[in-house]
């Protein structure tokens, strides 16, 4: 038994990836400049550093999934 899934699906699921991603590190991954410096703990940086890391993370799967759908990284037999 063959299950067809239709490429829309994967589309739409990488293009939820990218936004996500890049929402993620471009919202959580950023300091907010309504805070003063001293307000900064190294416990917030870290937190930051890791939503925009998985932010990016994130929008690369996304991609990844939008061109292999798309046929742009055929593997070659």
């Amino acid at each position: 038994m063959n299950l067809v899934i239709p490429p829309l699906f994967f589309y739409l699921i990488g293009a939820a990836l990218t936004i996500g991603g890049a929402v993620r590190a471009a919202t959580l991954g950023r300091r907010d400049s309504s805070r003063e410096i001293n307000e900064d703990t190294p416990e917030r940086a870290k937190a930051r550093r890791r939503h925009r890391t998985f932010g990016l993370i994130w929008v690369a799967m996304g991609i990844f999934l939008i061109a292999s759908t798309a046929g742009v990284l055929r593997l070659r037999h």
